[in-house]
């Protein structure tokens, strides 16, 4: 084992438990990261998938938070640009919706709540020429335009816990932190792992950063009385087969006058989502239900040509979003802020209290700001201008990297190059190593997956199980059967 005392614990592997890390990491600080099972397993790979200032959020006067969400979205696009990229958004205009002048005036308010370098302006288009106009019903004449990003939400996950490990910061994953006690000087914790080995350390600081459960680590692990708490509210989505050919994706408002998207998704596919339901159980399992498949159905239905059933279902996932808890009765209205408390002094304990995905970076900033002074550490936040690991492209853009990917490499068949360049950035160079030829990537394990992805993903990124890299750190899953994984999992066993 390596060195058992350490600036920071972080409890918990999740967008906010692996930005702090990064972080704290980077700026000199010695740091754990524990999480009880993977990497994004619940929550962080459970979202919309969206980095967005929120356009619904406008109607509840959160000013501040779509401020703050519009500028880190242009931070977040500029710092992978690998796994994150811009997205167009159409909103068709239905007769039940508010005035066309003052959707007109929510969006350029949009537009202009924050400086933009990358996305474009929104703008008002006729359906019966767009491009987007073709899948939905011939009584859409009008619509809008807008944009935002799209991210690989797991992958983001993974690569802040990549960053933070190649700063000095030691990642345990699969490893539960079963309590917590004052101690001489800071915290001793006692962490256990899914073999039941346990492991004692100590920290001048932790960061609470479970998520749905951070209520109940301070009520169990510590345990210390908080003021504040957190809303658990569940969000599912599904995905079908594509809806349709083009690049844009949908915003729907339904009669209930809830938002669900219609997003291009793994090239195959439409992901429609989300709900917004109260969640009361345990948020690791945590399923859809048949009224929210339902739902997600319906309210396409009532803009696509083409008619959503059950049986159009080929995947659905949900997860349980920890919202911080307001007076809203609906649980759609419920802020996506986030709150940051503080208990200890010179022994400080911070929890993390809400947030939402496009906020992470700086929720991170702000969680090391309030502990660095108390650890001593007098470093200057760096990470608005930092990339993530493969973020490095060529002036910022995709397309031209993706031609030197096809130069380099052009023995690599043309989907798999594409996965590769989006998945890795200029880390597939890493991942291909000297390979020349598709034999230099070892067995198939998968369809699509080769042992030398395989290995790395396990070498480098944490994955251990099959459902770590079919679902979380690809989306290969998505595009096989079930059973085809037999041959990964007996791979994987063997490293064990």
């Amino acid at each position: 084992m390596r060195e058992e005392a350490y600036d920071v614990l972080v409890v918990g592997g999740g967008i906010n438990g692996c930005g702090i890390a990064r972080d704290a990491a980077g700026r000199g600080l010695s740091v754990l990261l524990c999480e009880q099972h993977d990497l994004a397993s619940h929550t962080s790979s459970a979202s919309t998938k969206l980095i967005h200032g929120g356009l619904r959020y406008l109607e509840h006067y959160e000013l501040g938070l779509v401020r703050k969400s519009l500028q880190e979205r242009e931070v977040l696009l500029a710092a992978a640009p690998h796994i994150l990229w811009p997205l167009r958004f159409v909103m068709p205009h239905d007769s039940h919706l508010r005035p066309a002048w003052l959707i007109r005036a929510g969006l350029f308010l949009y537009d202009n709540l924050a400086k933009r370098r990358i996305l474009p302006s929104s703008a008002s288009i006729n359906l019966r020429k767009h491009a987007a106009g073709a899948p939905l019903q011939d009584r859409f004449r009008r619509g809008f335009v807008y944009s935002d990003g799209w991210a690989d939400d797991a992958r983001l996950v993974v690569l802040n816990a990549l960053d933070a490990f190649e700063r000095g910061a030691e990642i345990l994953t699969r490893t539960r932190c079963e309590s917590i006690k004052r101690a001489t000087r800071g915290w001793a914790a006692t962490l256990v792992d899914n073999r039941g080995r346990r492991r004692q350390v100590t920290a001048r600081a932790i960061v609470n950063a479970t998520g749905p459960w951070v209520s109940q680590f301070l009520k169990d692990a510590a345990p210390i009385q908080s003021s504040r708490s957190v809303r658990l509210v569940k969000g599912s989505h599904i995905v079908v087969r594509k809806l349709f050919d083009h690049r844009f994706a949908y915003i729907f408002q339904g009669v209930d006058r809830r938002i669900v998207f219609a997003i291009p998704y793994e090239q195959d596919f439409t992901l429609i989502g989300t709900t917004d339901v109260d969640y009361r159980g345990d948020p690791a399992k945590v399923g859809i239900e048949p009224e929210e498949i339902r739902y997600l159905c319906g309210v396409p239905e009532r803009y696509f040509k083409r008619h959503i059933t059950e049986a159009d279902v080929v995947w659905s996932y949900s997860g349980v979003r920890p919202l911080l808890a307001d007076a809203a009765l609906d649980a759609s209205k419920v802020t996506r802020d986030y709150a940051l408390d503080m208990h200890g002094g010179d022994a400080p304990l911070l929890s993390v209290f809400g947030g939402k995905i496009t906020t992470y970076r700086k929720l991170a900033e702000q969680a090391v700001d309030k502990l660095a002074p108390l650890l001593g550490s007098s470093a200057s936040p760096w990470t608005a201008r930092a990339f993530l690991p493969g973020g490095d492209l060529p002036a910022g853009n995709f397309a031209p990297f993706l031609r030197t990917v096809e130069k380099r490499y052009p023995w690599l068949p043309a989907p798999l190059r594409v996965r590769y360049a989006r998945a890795y950035g200029t880390r597939i160079h890493a991942l291909l190593k000297n390979a020349r030829s598709i034999s230099d990537l070892g067995a198939e394990l998968f369809p699509q997956l080769y042992e030398c992805e395989a290995d790395y993903l396990y070498r480098n990124e944490w994955a251990r199980t099959v459902e770590d890299i079919l679902w979380r750190r690809t989306k290969l899953g998505l595009h096989r059967p079930d059973d085809a994984a037999v041959r990964l999992y007996n791979w994987l066993a063997s490293r064990h």
